[in-house]
């Protein structure tokens, strides 16, 4: 099969799309024949190699929608089935990024049926990252929340998610992203004039650390996107990250949020497997709203 791999750290001119061996699922886990994967941050990170991994070679992709095509022991997944699912890692031979992908069949769930393979390939990585991180902030129904990055992937999926459970969303966002973010459902939008202390909890999916912590009300919570670099606690305000999980049953509750019109899947462009590089540089360029999808 094919693969999108990096092997030489550097900008996108170091993606190759490789000839490797077409892998076996073990016990628990099962073969998805891949109808689309998303690109995403995380594999510009790869790429530059600010996760490790030098010398080796590294594949990209995380998400993955398709059918599944094999399976090992000890799985309640049959061929055929339409799935998605998160397979993460940062430093491994093979991601999705390629025209087969083995997983854990915890990590599965049945695809949305309203939505074709390319923008349900958009759902794993993002909404479970939005979902998880909404966990950690335990908000309660009127609540407030102020998202931070709320025009991108993580941001729109938190502002859908929290309005859905009745919380007031505020978007941090640039002005000419008002009309998108309040359509997703956020109450207020501003694009930087935020008072001290007036939100419950800030989702902070921009990275803005201590200068969205100050937004946040004595004893509120504060959850950021990158495990580790949550800014300390003050004022009593809890401080964390979300480290995003596969988890197949979750997953499963997000594909029913799609069918019934809560959540929302966004494609900016879609590039064949072949052209995974082009892809790169085009998220390089910056400005995407939605994902861009690779498609074998």
């Amino acid at each position: 099969m094919r693969a999108a791999v990096v092997r030489t750290f550097g900008g996108p001119e170091a993606v190759e799309v490789v000839e490797t061996g077409l892998p076996e699922p073990g016990p628990r886990q099962v073969r998805i024949k891949v109808a689309a994967a998303t690109l995403n941050p995380a594999d510009v990170g790869v790429r530059e190699g600010l996760v490790g991994g030098a010398g080796k070679q590294i594949g990209f992709g995380w998400d993955v929608a398709g059918t599944v095509d094999a399976t090992g022991v000890a799985t309640a997944w049959s061929v055929g089935d339409e799935v998605v699912a998160l397979n993460p890692g940062m430093v491994r031979p093979l991601g999705t990024h390629a025209e087969y992908v083995v997983v854990d069949t915890d990590a599965v769930a049945t695809a949305p049926a309203t939505v074709d393979a390319v923008h349900a390939a958009t759902l794993p990585l993002n909404a479970l990252t939005a979902v998880q991180a909404l966990d950690l902030l335990e908000l309660e129904e009127g609540q407030s929340l102020l998202v931070t990055g709320a025009a991108g992937a993580v941001g729109g999926f938190a502002i859908q998610l929290a309005a859905h459970r009745g919380v007031s969303v505020t978007a941090l966002a640039r002005e000419g992203d008002e009309e998108l973010v309040r359509s997703l459902g956020a109450a207020h939008f501003t694009s930087g004039a935020v008072s001290a202390g007036s939100v419950d909890a800030v989702l902070d999916a921009a990275v803005l650390g201590e200068t969205a912590l100050q937004w946040v009300r004595d004893g509120g919570s504060y959850v950021g996107v990158r495990p580790g670099t949550e800014p300390a606690s003050v004022r009593g305000v809890r401080t964390t990250s979300v480290a995003v999980s596969a988890d197949g049953a979750r997953l499963a509750e997000l594909a029913a949020l799609v069918d019934e019109g809560v959540l929302t899947l966004r494609v900016a462009e879609t590039y064949p497997l072949e052209e995974a590089a082009k892809a790169h540089a085009r998220l390089a360029e910056g400005g995407v709203r939605g994902r861009l999808v690779l498609v074998p």
